[in-house]
């Protein structure tokens, strides 16, 4: 059985070059993370949409 761990200090949002894509860590409210894998292109997309409601 695998041992259970505390959902406490989850950490900040996180992003990293894994292979050829890139793995970003959302971290979420109530615990726990929202893992998602894209394209070097999805990123950039991602990139300008966030840019479209922050800026």
């Amino acid at each position: 059985m695998a041992a259970m761990k505390p959902r406490t200090g989850d950490g900040p949002l996180e992003v990293v070059k894994e292979g050829r894509g890139i793995v970003m860590r959302v971290p979420l409210e109530g615990g726990g993370r929202l893992v998602v894998e894209l394209s070097a292109d999805e990123a950039v997309s991602l990139g300008e949409e966030l840019k479209k409601v922050v800026g």
